[in-house]
């Protein structure tokens, strides 16, 4: 495809996620309004985890739980920005992760205050305050280590970039689990998140890699051929294609 055929198939793809995420969280609702689907184990997972913890057990689910926090996924979304622009000077690097830390972060608050959902009333091994739905460490989590994979993975071997996503997978699924376990969510709260955080990143992805490619820009404004003759315009070019490497995928292809 070219350029413009490329932007118009990822803005068709950022409408789908958009679409998708929020007829699944939409779903979710109507599981909660119900009792119905997952809804109905909601009071039993919330208060199997304070039932059978053990000291060492629940130590281990606050260790994981901080890897949602704000402050932990701030600071890693922050390092992983700042060793990657010392490795490409590309500045573009630290929008992206702003967009997606801020844009969660946003869109977690929204949402708690439009639904209004209380947390469970169970024994809680964590302080916590606010609304329940969704769960705000998952959908951070979520968006934040599957967007610190995209970014180390880059120029990566695909078995490398399939290892750093399914370790940020492992974390998001753990965080959420353990959130259910310490009796802070419901069992709801935490799926939402999970959908949640991963429809936002894959937004971010594609507009950034839409973004870094050009896409919507016409390929050459100039009949083909015409520049054939210049050695130093197709170096520059060259040159240019280079620098543009894409938040997503790991190489840039030439137009």
């Amino acid at each position: 495809m070219d350029r413009r055929s490329a932007g118009g198939f990822l803005l068709t793809m950022s409408i789908i996620v958009v679409f998708v995420v929020a007829v699944f969280v939409g779903v979710v609702l109507d599981m909660i309004d119900n009792h119905s689907g997952l809804a109905m184990a909601d009071k039993s997972v919330a208060s199997w985890g304070s039932r059978n913890s053990t000291t060492g057990t629940a130590h281990a689910m606050k260790w994981i739980t901080q890897l949602g926090s704000t402050y932990v996924v701030t600071a890693a979304l922050l390092i992983t920005a700042i060793v990657d622009y010392v490795r490409r000077r590309s500045k573009e690097v630290f929008a992206f992760v702003a967009a997606v830390g801020l844009g969660e972060l946003a869109l977690n608050n929204l949402l708690k205050v439009i639904v209004r959902r209380q947390r469970p009333s169970v024994l809680r091994l964590v302080a916590a305050h606010g609304y329940s739905f969704p769960s705000g460490h998952t959908v951070a989590a979520t968006s934040a280590w599957l967007a610190i994979a995209l970014v180390v993975g880059r120029d990566k071997s695909r078995r490398v970039r399939a290892a750093l996503t399914a370790g940020a997978v492992l974390i998001a699924i753990s965080v959420a689990a353990s959130r259910a376990l310490l009796g802070v969510h419901w069992l709801t709260d935490v799926v939402a998140g999970l959908a949640i955080g991963a429809g936002w990143f894959t937004l971010v992805a594609i507009i950034f890699g839409g973004r870094a490619q050009r896409l919507g820009d016409p390929v050459s404004d100039q009949p083909q051929g015409a520049a054939s003759g210049s050695g130093a315009s197709t170096a520059a070019d060259d040159a240019s294609d280079r620098r543009s490497r894409p938040l997503v995928g790991g190489r840039t292809h030439e137009q």
